[in-house]
């Protein structure tokens, strides 16, 4: 438990805490395994030349080629000498980040999920299939980033991790920690990304020089995208500390989708000029086709 944002230190308090955080892990667990069996399991885009274990293809022999290079049982069926290729299995770092502050705690119905939890869902979904064809994933939440691995007990620590990221504010960052991903390794980014881009924008920019790889995910509730509101409306920020009153809601509808759109447009330039993929994703539609769709974003990119 945490109180007045003080993290306890007792032990008894410390082991309060540690149940209060992993309670809602197996739940997050489980929907992010029922998730990834939506996309099917193998090798994630690593499929080039290199030093490897398994098996590619048989080429033609060249000048120069090394004679140990040679697959003499193969050449020795055909008047030609073969050159066995196998495939390099280096594995890629993928890092994932969801946005942990306050207005990710929105949903504008009871039975649709609050953006916070589509977007730990996704990561974590998408973290498994990664994962389950040899990826090494890890967070970029901080201070402290999770380092990427491809251990038995690293999804776990995943969902620690993202779970961590929105309950402890010892784990809550306002940006991604970029610079814990390796130089053209690969991000997953996942916010409403309404607040202030100018940050973000830096940020990125500034790992995309080094050859880092990204996919941005824009998670709306529905309620934000229509704008469904009318007559007398207080608005309140999830936080508590930004209100605003109208006096008639519906006057505001056309400049509120306006600047949606506007801001949708300036993610989707960002995206393209640092050569990453950007998608918008509703908390009222499919998770597994945002799960899809980011999976086959990577591909592409590889």
């Amino acid at each position: 438990m945490i109180t007045n944002g003080r993290i306890p230190t007792h032990p008894v308090a410390l082991r309060q805490s540690a149940h209060a955080l992993a309670d809602p892990l197996p739940s997050l667990l489980a929907a992010a395994h029922r998730l990834a069996q939506g996309v099917a399991a193998g090798a994630h885009g690593r499929r080039r030349v290199g030093r490897g274990d398994e098996f590619w293809q048989y080429r033609p022999a060249l000048p120069g080629d090394p004679l140990r290079q040679i697959d003499w049982r193969r050449s020795a069926r055909s008047d030609n000498q073969f050159v066995a290729q196998r495939e390099w299995q280096a594995a890629q770092s993928v890092f994932l980040w969801a946005d942990p502050r306050a207005s990710m705690q929105f949903s504008g119905a009871p039975n649709r999920p609050e953006k916070a939890h589509r977007a730990q869902t996704l990561a974590l979904a998408l973290a498994l299939v990664l994962l389950r064809g040899g990826e090494r994933v890890g967070l970029c939440n901080g201070p402290t980033p999770l380092a990427a691995s491809c251990g038995r007990g690293q999804a776990e620590a995943l969902g620690h991790g993202l779970l961590a990221a929105t309950t402890d504010p010892a784990h809550t960052a306002p940006l991604p920690q970029l610079s814990a991903v390796s130089n053209r390794g690969w991000v997953v980014l996942l916010s409403d990304f309404l607040d202030d881009l100018a940050p973000f924008e830096r940020a990125t920019s500034a790992a995309a020089a080094r050859g880092v790889q990204g996919v941005i995910i824009q998670v709306l509730d529905p309620i934000e995208e229509s704008f469904p509101f009318d007559g007398h409306v207080l608005f309140e920020s999830m936080d508590g500390i930004t209100a605003f009153d109208t006096p008639e809601a519906a006057d505001l509808q056309i400049r509120y989708k306006q600047r949606l759109a506007a801001r949708k447009d300036a993610l989707t330039d960002l995206a393209r000029r640092l050569g990453w993929q950007f998608s918008a994703h509703s908390t009222g539609a499919s998770a597994l086709s945002a799960l899809l769709w980011a999976y086959g974003a990577m591909s592409v990119g590889r």
